[in-house]
């Protein structure tokens, strides 16, 4: 009898792991780990969870993403940013898995005035952003089967986020102040889980020699957006236009600078989907359509 293809799933209460336990359906059987099963900062921890479930495929949407607390908080950040993923692909090699991992747009210093390739230079104004690219490496250095999908502003129903954030201050303030001069493409977790779901589909077509060429082909690094962009203030516009209601509060747009934060974000975090375009046949939909589906799904 045939063994059914295992793959671990970590996050699922974060906003794309909740999307993704849904929408991984159908690739085998999904062995969901909350943070109460597997504690990121544990290594040994991860060690055994892998090599007693034995998966074909490790699926890491786990992140510290608390981007200002990680100023003051080096060591957690560093513990679940870099040192879990690298644990996480030494696993994968060890017992012939392949291992999706996500990062973050935040890995570039935003003085590029056009979208960001894969091959861009990368240089992280944050330690949130040096820890997710300090991950990145460690995972190459492994040389496991890897994806590593780099995507931006998250957005979902659940969780915390900017879209939850203005929908609850929409409620309680006549005005909003939001800013203006950081662009790139607020991204969907439902877009993420789904466009992910679809690549591995692909992974895990054909036989054994199949599989293997089609990681040898396409382990790498991949930009993984919603299409288009805008800045916090159109992002911000767009959900009050798009969710209705009698409330609607004026957005007044502000400087970066008039609303300082213990970390620096980059402004321009436009990521070109192109290479994850061209490598898999599909794409995003646009920022607005996704919201839009997002907002009428609640």
């Amino acid at each position: 009898m045939t063994q059914p293809r295992v793959v671990l799933l970590t996050g699922i209460h974060g906003q794309v792991g909740f999307e993704l336990q849904r929408s991984l359906q159908g690739l085998g059987q999904i062995v969901s780990l909350a943070r109460n099963r597997l504690d990121l900062r544990d290594p040994q921890q991860i060690r055994d969870v892998v090599r007693e479930t034995k998966p074909v495929l490790i699926v890491n949407p786990s992140a510290y993403t608390a981007v200002d607390a990680a100023e003051s908080d080096v060591a957690a950040a560093t513990q679940v940013n870099v040192d879990a993923p690298r644990v996480f692909a030494e696993e994968a090699k060890r017992v012939g898995a392949a291992l999706v991992h996500y990062s973050t747009d935040y890995v570039f210093d935003g003085t590029k005035q056009t979208a960001y390739v894969e091959s861009d230079p990368t240089g992280p104004q944050n330690v949130y952003g040096r820890t997710k690219l300090a991950g990145e490496e460690a995972i190459a250095d492994t040389g496991c089967d890897h994806l590593i999908l780099r995507t931006s502003w998250v957005y979902g129903m659940r969780g915390r986020n900017f879209l939850l954030t203005m929908l609850r201050l929409g409620l309680e303030r006549d005005e909003l102040d939001v800013v203006a001069d950081q662009h790139g493409a607020p991204t969907w977790a439902n877009t993420i889980a789904s466009l992910t779901s679809n690549v591995l589909a692909q992974s895990v077509a054909g036989t054994a020699d199949e599989v293997r060429d089609w990681w040898r082909a396409h382990s790498g690094v991949y930009h993984l957006t919603a299409a288009g962009a805008t800045s916090w203030h159109g992002f911000a516009e767009a959900i009050f236009e798009l969710a209705g209601g009698d409330k609607r509060p004026l957005v007044k747009p502000i400087a970066a600078s008039s609303y300082p934060t213990p970390a620096a974000r980059p402004a321009n975090s436009q990521l070109s989907n192109d290479k994850f375009n061209a490598a898999f046949g599909v794409c995003a939909p646009d920022w607005r359509d996704a919201l839009r589906l997002c907002l009428d799904g609640r």
